[in-house]
């Protein structure tokens, strides 16, 4: 399905765009003027977490659940969980930072980084996943969680507990009725993202020093 083809939340709408107008992620850094979508920032992630901030628009996170979308073997693993009464937490820290539900949804249907297993993003570049269009497998899920857990040591790591909805998909596309559904009731107290997570790298690199200057 075409980027271009898929509804997007307003926030997402908002965002900058690279130059074939698909909208840049709030955790992407951005190099010479362009964003580099195969990387997580450390920067961004770190303001998102701190800040409560979505991951996909950079809009602030009510109290509540957040949301991420999975990977084959975590989608399997949170399905055991479930089906065995048991609270899913991941053992394992990812680099993969929460967002908004209808976000998540929208990243599921649209981005190949996410919406495919073997297609993760790294942090700063570093053993990026699979090239955008190849495709080796299939399976994953978008899920809510109602805990969330994060520490910065060089990277961002975060983990993520007591599952509150668990949607899984084949290959992302089939989120898309549930996106629609979202979009369909926008939030109205949806803010504006700030400048420092928008294509400024040089603005949010000095809100994340002035951050860690702070610690």
């Amino acid at each position: 399905m075409r980027p271009a083809d898929v509804p997007m939340p307003a926030a997402v709408a908002a965002r900058p765009r690279d130059d074939r107008g698909y909208p840049v992620l709030a955790i992407t850094p951005w190099a010479d003027g362009q964003p580099r979508f195969a990387a997580t920032g450390t920067a961004r992630s770190y303001i998102c977490a701190v800040e409560r901030r979505c991951s996909i628009c950079g809009t602030p996170m009510a109290t509540g659940p957040v949301w991420r979308v999975v990977g084959a073997a975590e989608a399997a693993a949170i399905a055991a969980a479930i089906a065995a009464g048991q609270v899913y937490r991941n053992e394992a820290a990812t680099v993969e930072a929460p967002g908004h539900r209808d976000c998540m949804l929208y990243a599921a249907v649209v981005c190949p980084y996410l919406a495919q297993p073997t297609a993760r993003r790294s942090q700063d570049g570093r053993h990026a996943g699979m090239a955008r269009g190849e495709r080796k497998s299939a399976g994953g899920a978008v899920v809510g969680f109602a805990s969330l857990e994060f520490r910065y040591a060089d990277v961002m790591m975060f983990r993520f507990a007591e599952v509150v909805e668990f949607l899984p998909h084949d290959g992302g596309e089939e989120q898309l009725p549930r996106l629609v559904s979202a979009i369909s009731q926008p939030d109205p107290a949806t803010l504006e993202c700030p400048e420092y997570l928008l294509s400024d790298e040089e603005s949010a690199t000095r809100r994340f020093t002035a951050y860690l200057d702070g610690r």
